[in-house]
C-alpha cells in the first residue's frame, strides 16, 4: 500500500470516527458510508458496516437498500468483516426484523465460525434481534445450547445471555434448557459464565412465574 493510499484511508477513518459522534448528520451521510463498503481496505469497510448498523438502529428504513450489501460479507474470508456484518445485521434487525429476515440462514451459519470473535458477534447480534423478535429463533436453540460449551471463554460468557433475553420475553421457548443452564451455572470453570447462566435461569424462572 503506497503512502497516498494510507493517508487517504487514515483520513476516511478519522471522518467516520467524527461522524460517529454527530448523529444529526447520519441520515444524509448514509449513502456515503454505504459506498465505503466497496473500499479495498478491510478496516474502512469494517468501520462503515459498524456505522451502518448503528444508523439502521435509529432509522432502519434509510438502511433498507443496503442490507444485502452488508449481508454479503457474512461469507467474507476476512474474520473482521464477518464479525462486523453480524454486528450490523443485529442492530438493523433489532429495529426492523423484516429487513434482515432474508439473511437469517446465513447469519445462523456464523454460530460455528472458525473465529471465536465471529461466534461472539453472532450471539450479540442474535440478542439484539431477539430483543424485539424473540420468535425469530424459535427453532434454533440447539445452536445456542452448543455455544454454552464453546471452547472459548468469551463466547461462553455471552452464550447464556441469549437465553436470558428470550427468557424474559418468551420463557416458554427456552424453559426446556433450564437444566442445562443450571448445570453451567454450577459447573463452568469461568466465574462470569456461571454468573451469566444464573442470570438466565432467574430471568426464565421469573417470567414463567408471572
Amino acid at each position: 500500500m503506497d503512502a497516498n493510499t494510507t493517508n487517504t484511508d487514515n483520513r476516511i477513518y478519522r471522518e467516520l470516527c467524527q461522524l460517529t459522534k454527530n448523529k444529526t448528520a447520519w441520515n444524509e451521510k448514509i449513502p456515503y458510508v454505504a459506498s465505503l463498503l466497496e473500499n479495498s481496505t478491510p478496516k474502512i469497510v469494517a468501520k462503515a458496516m459498524w456505522m451502518l448498523g448503528e444508523m439502521g438502529l435509529l432509522n432502519p428504513q434509510a438502511i433498507a437498500g443496503y442490507t444485502a450489501n452488508i449481508a454479503q460479507f457474512i461469507t467474507s474470508e476476512n474474520d473482521l468483516l464477518r464479525e462486523r456484518a453480524a454486528n450490523a445485521l443485529g442492530r438493523i434487525g433489532r429495529a426492523d426484523y423484516k429487513l434482515v429476515s432474508p439473511y437469517m440462514g446465513s447469519l445462523l451459519s456464523l454460530s460455528d465460525d472458525k473465529s471465536s470473535n465471529v461466534r461472539l458477534s453472532f450471539i450479540w447480534a442474535s440478542e439484539n434481534i431477539a430483543t424485539n423478535t424473540p420468535t425469530a429463533y424459535a427453532n434454533d436453540f440447539p445452536i445456542f445450547e452448543k455455544l454454552l460449551d464453546d471452547d472459548n471463554e468469551r463466547v461462553r460468557m455471552e452464550a447464556p445471555e441469549i437465553f436470558r433475553v428470550i427468557g424474559k420475553r418468551k420463557p416458554e421457548l427456552v424453559m426446556s434448557y433450564l437444566a442445562k443452564l443450571e448445570y453451567v451455572a454450577t459447573h463452568d470453570t469461568n466465574k462470569v459464565v456461571r454468573i451469566h447462566a444464573q442470570g438466565a435461569v432467574k430471568a426464565i424462572a421469573s417470567s414463567l412465574s408471572q
